[in-house]
């Protein structure tokens, strides 16, 4: 792995020890209000100074970090698994039935992301109305997300699947008398995973941004829950006066989007080949 690989190796598992730990990295719990320390910039007692209502922002950051990364991960894992799947069958089915369903993709992909997902997000959160406010919310954001992503996911595994199903060791399977749900399943799918887990890797990020995107507008994670986009539109309204409310939450968000994008580079030159020798003959 590359010295950037290594660094957003490092990014990352610094943000998924801060969402395991949350508020308890800081010492302060994330809705604790102090009426007597309140929009203090850096201080020894609060690092990335305190909110309007007394709270510590490093705490607020790294509950948010659990949040976003909740959200992102669980929408990634849902894009994957219906990606694969759909994708899969897809390409190995072939013929009209292949046609159909890249159709249907390709109309799905045509449809503006975040007014789908602010729409899922609606409806969804209805649907669960009597599930507590927070939960609701992350639920909500996971599942749309998630209904929103997969399609990507879907051409990718689709192109992979047309591309090892002519390969000799499938031929080779073929001959032994594997079935065709079992040869996707059990040898084509395990042998592309390669460009999957890097597609994953770049759709966690782009579902932080995205969430962070509809927090920041009021229509994800809000108040007094903490995300990075909720501190970042709380940041946005004081950033003249109180600059630090805007600065940490969108350095956070900046060093995650580094960190994974650092990480997915690295992981494609190590799992793809022709990768490698382009990079080598330049």
């Amino acid at each position: 792995m590359s010295g950037l690989g290594r660094t957003g190796g490092v990014v990352v598992a610094v943000l998924i020890c801060m969402a395991l730990l949350g508020d308890g990295v800081s010492g302060y719990a994330f809705d604790q209000q102090d009426a007597f320390h309140t929009l203090e910039g850096a201080t020894r007692e609060h690092w990335m100074g305190t909110d309007a209502l007394g709270r510590d922002q490093f705490a607020r950051i790294a509950e948010g970090a659990r949040v976003s990364l909740l959200i992102a991960v669980g929408s990634t894992l849902i894009a994957v698994a219906i990606g694969l799947a759909y994708g899969g069958i897809s390409g190995y089915v072939g013929g009209r039935l292949d046609g159909w369903m890249m159709r249907t993709v390709d109309v799905i992909y045509s449809l503006p992301d975040i007014l789908v997902i602010v729409l899922l997000t609606e409806v969804l959160q209805e649907v669960m109305g009597g599930v507590p406010d927070l939960y609701r919310r992350v639920l909500a954001l996971i599942a749309a997300l998630g209904l929103v992503g997969w399609v990507a996911v879907a051409r990718l595994v689709r192109a992979l699947v047309l591309q090892a199903r002519e390969e000799p060791w499938v031929e080779a399977a073929r001959a032994t008398g594997v079935g065709g749900g079992r040869l996707l399943w059990r040898h084509i799918l395990p042998n592309i995973t390669g460009p999957i887990l890097v597609t994953a890797t770049f759709r966690i990020p782009a579902a932080i941004l995205t969430e962070s995107t509809l927090s920041f507008i009021g229509l994800g994670i809000q108040p007094p829950f903490s995300s990075w986009g909720v501190l970042a539109s709380d940041g946005f309204a004081a950033m003249r006066s109180y600059p630090h409310l805007i600065l940490f939450p969108g350095l956070a968000i900046l060093v995650t989007l580094l960190g994974f994008h650092m990480l997915g580079d690295s992981l494609r030159e190590a799992l793809d080949p022709r990768v490698a020798r382009e990079r080598g003959r330049g």
